[in-house]
């Protein structure tokens, strides 16, 4: 596929949802880095900090019910392309977006993309991991609507290595797994995927699938490079099969069903299952469509670890 140019798309107008969260909040830095007008959709009431960073930045934040359509298609009028970051569970994913979708229609808004960011849940069957069957669910809708959609999938997020995944054990020198040591993983940064998701919401010629992975290393390759970046020796701890986990995964998700929280310790199980199955890897792989962009790597973000 031939690098494609933003440049002469920056005077777009983005709406963007989700624009507080962690990504949304980067994916508007990004898209005013490359000139494009923002429109952030907003949650009344939505933290004012929050908020304030926005308009420092230069986006235009508009405060809406996301249960209201007409509202939103008013919000949504005059853009080239609306961007959903949005996070949640079925009330957000499916409903919320769904809403947004019909929003985007009534305005004419040509382009969608939505807030998937993930492992290629394409692949996966139905019941391997609950928030990204809501994203199937989504897809169905997207899929069904006469709009141009795109995804973009990016593995895990690297941050989470530094802490909060249960790979790289820094305390224990050890990285944990299940099933297969060489299993190539898909990891790209939150930072990188936001400026991949900017300069595709300033492309019209994506394609509904972009895959990206800021780089590419299985369990073991996790293990040297750990070991380099620390100068301690790192072993690996091997805790069974693909089996073991399923069996660990029900008895979490059981005792400590936590259900209306997003991110209970059991979807992260779920999630570092199916990518250690190889089942949902990236392939082929879309990096190389924005050149600007330089991808940073698990060493990088290693190495950012404080002790």
């Amino acid at each position: 596929m031939e690098p494609q140019s933003t440049s002469s798309l920056e005077n777009s107008t983005i709406v963007l949802a989700g624009a507080t969260g962690d990504l949304g909040s980067r994916i508007a830095k990004e898209l005013r880095k490359r000139g494009a007008d923002v429109r952030a959709l907003v949650r009344r009431g939505s933290g004012t900090p929050k908020v304030a960073a926005l308009q420092k930045l230069g986006v235009q934040v508009m405060e809406v019910n996301f249960n209201d359509v007409a509202a939103l298609s008013k919000a949504c009028e005059g853009a080239s392309c609306v961007v959903s970051a949005l996070s949640g569970l079925r009330e957000v994913i499916v409903e919320a977006q769904t809403k947004l979708l019909e929003a985007a229609l009534q305005a004419g808004i040509l382009r969608f993309i939505p807030s998937d960011f993930a492992i290629d849940f394409t692949k996966l069957p139905k019941g391997t991991n609950r928030n990204l069957d809501l994203r199937k669910e989504f897809k169905q809708r997207l899929d069904e609507a006469p709009i141009a959609a795109t995804s973009i999938l990016n593995g895990m997020f690297t941050d989470l290595l530094t802490g909060q995944a249960p790979v790289v054990l820094f305390p224990l020198k050890r990285v944990m797994y299940w099933g297969n040591a060489d299993q190539s993983l898909d990891f790209t940064t939150i930072e990188d995927t936001a400026a991949y998701t900017a300069a595709a919401a300033l492309d019209p010629t994506t394609p509904r699938y972009l895959r990206v992975a800021g780089d590419v290393l299985s369990v073991r390759e996790l293990q040297t490079v750990a070991s380099n970046v620390t100068g301690e020796e790192f072993k690996l701890l091997r805790l069974g099969g693909l089996g073991v986990l399923d069996t660990m995964i029900k008895l979490t998700r059981f005792f400590s069903p936590s259900k209306d929280e997003v991110f209970p310790p059991w979807q992260g199980m779920q999630y570092l299952r199916n990518m250690l199955s190889g089942t949902p890897k990236l392939a082929p792989l879309d990096n190389h469509r924005y050149p600007e962009i330089k991808w940073t790597s698990v060493r990088e973000v290693l190495a950012t670890r404080k002790p």
